[in-house]
């Protein structure tokens, strides 16, 4: 089984969105998949389904970004999934827009909903995908920057890496991680 978790806000004001890079991928691949979410508990949304003969399960967490780890633990331990087969995906402001790093285990480097769900799972042993969403210019304050939309100059770029990431999705459910990252880190 594995589960693929895109942090992001919940809400329409935080659609498309930098910080709403994983909602953005996990949503590639329901529409890949052509599944729907069908499922809310854990204060998150799901979809499920048999890719490829694997139980896949597609998880936003609905808890907003700082509380990622309180949706996610009750849904690991519930289909006890093993911690080697969760990928989660989310933005980075230290790569470059349209950037991805797929990485085995690490810090939060800052992310809070990395730090929420290092927090809640006891460890920094997951597998992630990191999108690129560049750094604030001209004094513009984190929040601001993250929360805001991409520029009509970064949409291109942004767009590739959430289909690259998606991609190293679809590529993980049969293939081992670390030949996976070799493949697309950019």
């Amino acid at each position: 089984m594995k589960l693929f978790v895109g942090l992001g806000n919940p809400g329409k004001e935080y659609e498309q969105t930098r910080h709403n890079v994983g909602f953005m991928v996990i949503d590639e691949l329901a529409k890949r998949w052509n599944l729907s979410y069908n499922q809310a508990k854990f204060n998150g949304l799901f979809a499920s389904h048999i890719i490829s003969g694997e139980k896949v399960i597609l998880c936003k967490p609905l808890t907003y970004m700082n509380l990622s780890g309180e949706c996610v633990r009750p849904l690991i331990d519930y289909y006890k999934i093993d911690i080697d087969d969760v990928v989660v995906i989310y933005d980075d402001l230290d790569l470059p827009v349209g950037k991805i790093r797929l990485r085995m285990k690490g810090s939060a480097g800052g992310h809070n909903g990395i730090k929420s769900l290092i927090q809640h799972l006891d460890t920094d042993q997951f597998k992630r995908i990191r999108l690129g969403i560049g750094r604030p210019q001209n004094g513009q304050k984190v929040t601001d920057y993250v929360l805001g939309r991409f520029t009509k100059e970064e949409e291109h770029d942004i767009q590739q890496a959430i289909m690259r990431a998606t991609d190293a999705c679809e590529k993980f459910v049969t293939s081992p991680f670390l030949q996976v990252m070799n493949e697309y880190n950019s």
